[in-house]
């Protein structure tokens, strides 16, 4: 058995800066006629800080799990049949074709930047040409992370570190009362993933790399890639029974795998080309299947040109925006063709011999 190391997280708050955390939510002065309540519920949320009091509404896991008097999070267990639910209708051929668009930069008028995005355009302009080939489309914008109250991704905790049976699908570190990680989004985004039939993912380059917005959510994206369905096999977080369960032989099952994929980078300097291919390799790892180089875009705009002049210089490269819409286009004719048994990866079902 492998040994499981500590020695490295801090001790809990003091109450003193407890105190100061907890106040500064309400540093409003509107709030100052409520400091009695405010101080009221800060005491309830200590006692909670200092029972590491993560999950306050459990029930029994009942039939079907590894231990079915063993008690889960009654919201774990809500989102665990949302996706088996939408995997279900994923897989029913009688349902329609549905391609999910994801918007990755952190840009939108609703907040500081105080305009749209380009990549929020060119996702629309994939939108329409879908919208033509018969294919329906949910978005996912994530630039509402920074325009929306309470909104939140909050950061992979790197379980699948310790032993792949500790990170379980759904993700189930959040929400984490205890702490206020609360109000976390990746489980309506996890159904959106599992719902779709393929996937576009357009993003601009920020520094080199993906947004941080992006890479929030492709972080928290591991659980896909060989999590756990079962928490009570590891009963909640037990590093050292998820440890005994990786070495006895773990599956590491591929939950998003044969869905159909699409990728727009852009940027104005450098790094279009190594985001690309970062994400495409990570969406291959997946056993996502590439719609073809066309669906695989990387594309400078205003190169070296000013900022302030940047959507102007997308409505000139009529060739850019169509390059977009053909990117869209050869994911539905990747999806028709998966969906009908006509496209399967050449590498299906071959075992490998380095899992993880």
């Amino acid at each position: 058995m492998s040994e499981v190391r500590k020695g490295q997280a801090p001790a809990k708050l003091e109450r003193a800066e407890f105190h100061l955390r907890f106040t500064r939510n309400f540093a409003d002065p509107r709030f100052d006629k409520l400091r009695d309540e405010v101080a009221k519920l800060e005491e309830v949320a200590w006692q909670d800080f200092n029972d590491s009091r993560k999950a306050p509404v459990t029930e029994p896991a009942g039939p079907g799990y590894a231990d079915p008097g063993y008690e889960l999070s009654v919201e774990w267990k809500a989102a665990a049949a949302r996706l088996q639910a939408a995997e279900q209708r994923q897989k029913d051929p009688a349902t329609p074709s549905r391609v999910l668009l994801i918007c990755g930069a952190a840009r939108n008028d609703g907040t500081c930047p105080g305009e749209m995005s380009k990549t929020w355009r060119m996702l629309k302009l994939a939108e329409a040409a879908l919208a033509s080939e018969g294919i329906g489309t949910d978005i996912l914008d994530l630039s509402r992370l920074t325009s929306e109250f309470e909104l939140r991704i909050h950061p992979c905790k790197g379980c699948v570190s310790t032993a792949m049976p500790l990170c379980h699908w759904p993700c189930s570190c959040y929400p984490n009362h205890s702490l206020g990680q609360v109000n976390d989004w990746m489980n309506e985004i996890y159904e959106k993933w599992v719902s779709a039939h393929g996937v576009i993912i357009f993003t601009p380059v920020y520094w080199y790399q993906a947004p941080s917005v992006l890479k929030l959510m492709i972080d928290r994206l591991v659980c896909a890639d060989g999590g756990n369905p079962d928490p009570t096999s590891t009963h909640g977080k037990k590093p050292e029974e998820a440890k005994a369960l990786e070495l006895a032989g773990w599956p590491y099952p591929k939950h998003l795998a044969g869905r159909a994929y699409g990728l727009v980078v852009h940027g104005d300097v450098a790094g279009v080309e190594s985001l690309r291919r970062n994400l495409s390799d990570w969406l291959d790892w997946m056993e996502l299947i590439d719609a073809g180089a066309q669906a695989r875009l990387d594309r400078y705009l205003g190169y070296y040109e000013p900022y302030a002049t940047s959507h102007d210089t997308m409505d000139k490269d009529e060739a850019l925006q169509e390059e977009v819409r053909n990117a869209a286009h050869a994911v539905a004719r990747a999806v028709r063709m998966l969906r009908s048994g006509a496209l399967t990866r050449p590498d299906k079902g071959l075992r490998s011999p380095r899992p993880k």
